[in-house]
């Protein structure tokens, strides 16, 4: 007859392999469930995120902050030409206000809004609107120059206007670096760039 040894309590190391199997699977399961939703929401911040946040970096949180930050509702402005026809290159020149001081990053945010807020205005008015179909076709070429004042900035979107040109101005929510409501960025165009530079061929680059 065969000998049955009786087997003793597991040892420690079993013991521990079993529990980190064990512990491996559960969040493994764990991780599968929260990632198809069944713990709701987690609101995480990326570490490109939290890192940015710590080193508090002043011009990349400049431009972070902007986002929907803008008064940039969309001015009616007149009746903008088609200038249908025309096969002249065209583009949209941004006109920086210079005596505000705006650190680099502020400068490309405002200049943003002001190209969303021109090709919205055009698109509104008319989605197949000659110009802003060439301009998207060709590259949508854009130039930066700048003005020494609000006053000056005023004058060259009335000035535009009154050619038919789309113009826009960015007023500045005040939420960094300048008061609110500053007038910040002219966009005018897309357009033939002939009649662009009726308005704008004076200026110097940014």
């Amino acid at each position: 007859m065969a000998n049955i040894q009786e087997r003793g309590p597991p040892s420690i190391a079993a013991v521990a392999i079993g529990t980190a199997i064990i512990s491996g699977l559960f969040g493994y399961y764990l991780g599968q469930a929260r990632s198809i939703g069944l713990f709701g929401t987690s609101s995480t911040t990326s570490p490109a995120a939290r890192l940015g946040h710590e080193t508090g970096t002043s011009d990349s949180s400049d431009a972070d902050e902007e986002t929907g930050d803008e008064e940039d509702s969309l001015q009616d402005l007149g009746e903008l030409k088609s200038f249908a026809g025309n096969n002249e290159e065209c583009k949209l020149v941004l006109v920086v206000r210079s005596d505000l001081g705006m650190g680099k990053g502020k400068i490309a945010a405002q200049c943003s809004h002001a190209t969303l807020a021109c090709y919205k205005t055009i698109l509104r008015a008319d989605p197949s609107h000659p110009m802003l179909q060439r301009w998207e076709r060709l590259g949508q070429a854009k130039v930066a120059l700048k003005v020494d004042s609000e006053e000056d900035m005023l004058l060259l979107q009335a000035q535009a206007v009154s050619l038919g040109l789309c113009a826009q101005v960015i007023h500045d929510a005040g939420r960094t670096q300048i008061a609110s409501g500053s007038a910040t960025v002219l966009g005018v165009g897309p357009a033939p760039k002939s009649k662009i530079d009726e308005v704008t061929g004076h200026l110097k680059l940014l």
